[in-house]
């Protein structure tokens, strides 16, 4: 096995930043030096992409990648918040050379797509796993969080639910067409930093829905109070979801499947109409799915569904074989 430095040098070293990255010492030394912009507050996050829980063991290296980098992003996209750098912790069982030139292909792509700079990491051996830690930078009066929900605020979400969860399903299933748009939800999730910054300004709370809807919305009333009511028959549903799953399977996927990576925002209704029109100059639609109340929980639903994806739940046994 290649040692960790040949694999950082081979697979992880960038080209060298520009001088508007902020990376004043990056890739190679025992710390990254950084430089935010005056002014701004640093957003930060880290995600865990584990073999078995979160991907399955077949998945293409580049996705893997993409993935292990997009659920991080995701989180600075829900607090509206512009990426800058990001870190990256590989465990790997051996060094396999076409494995990791598609992972770095992947995460890469990303990192130059977002205008994220790949600042330092590790490279270690143990069961395949990924860690990654995001930062953002974002102005203090900007930055969204999930207590600032107000009873009559309506619940918005960008683009469309259940694709997670129905390319999850399509993958154990044995579907392995790479450009079947569920596969695609599942594998290379967008993560909505575009959206998240446009709406700051407009919306009063939001959160990145990777545990379900309904997880997740859980999460903006712990933090605003009060409760909700849902809208079930609104819910925008993936293409190809209904026919996967059928309409009951496809709205409970919408609701508590996960891996969206979509955002759920409270906004006051007087602000629906900007917000529209700022998300379709990123051809991205913002669909209302129902609206805060003073009432505690929530409403619309049935309360069997009150789950969402649990990060200790191993996937199906033929998607990690």
């Amino acid at each position: 096995m290649q040692s960790e430095f040949e694999l950082i040098a081979r697979y992880f070293t960038p080209a060298t930043p520009g001088p508007d990255s902020g990376v004043v010492m990056g890739v190679g030394d025992d710390c990254a030096l950084l430089a935010p912009a005056q002014g701004q507050r640093l957003a930060v996050s880290v995600d865990t992409s584990v073999l078995g829980v979160h991907f399955p063991s077949d998945a293409p290296a580049e996705a893997v990648g993409h993935r292990a980098l997009a659920v991080s992003l995701s989180d600075l996209a829900a607090m509206g918040a512009k990426a800058r750098w990001c870190f990256m912790s590989l465990a790997l069982e051996h060094s396999d050379d076409a494995w990791l030139e598609g992972f770095s292909r992947g995460f890469l792509a990303l990192c130059e797509a977002t205008g994220t700079h790949l600042s330092g990491g590790d490279i270690t051996r143990g069961e395949l796993a990924i860690g990654v830690t995001v930062m953002g930078e974002v102005a203090p009066e900007a930055a969204l969080g999930r207590g600032g929900g107000r009873p009559g605020d309506l619940l918005v979400v960008t683009g469309a639910l259940g694709g997670g969860a129905g390319g999850l399903a399509a993958w154990e299933g044995g579907e392995r067409d790479l450009a079947h748009p569920l596969l695609c939800r599942y594998l290379t999730p967008q993560p909505r930093l575009a959206a998240g910054q446009a709406l700051t300004g407009l919306a009063t709370a939001a959160v990145d829905i990777s545990d379900g809807l309904l997880a997740d919305l859980g999460h903006i009333l712990e933090h605003s109070g009060g409760g909700a009511h849902l809208e079930l028959e609104s819910l925008p549903l993936a293409d190809g979801l209904v026919e996967a799953l059928g309409e009951e399977e496809a709205r409970q996927a919408a609701l508590t499947g996960g891996d969206d990576y979509e955002l759920l925002l409270c906004l006051p209704a007087g602000h629906l109409d900007e917000a529209r029109r700022r998300l379709a100059a990123l051809s991205l639609p913002l669909t209302v799915v129902g609206q805060l109340t003073k009432t505690p929980g929530v409403s619309g639903v049935e309360a069997s569904r009150h789950t969402g994806w649990q990060h200790f739940r191993a996937l199906n046994p033929r998607g990690t074989s």
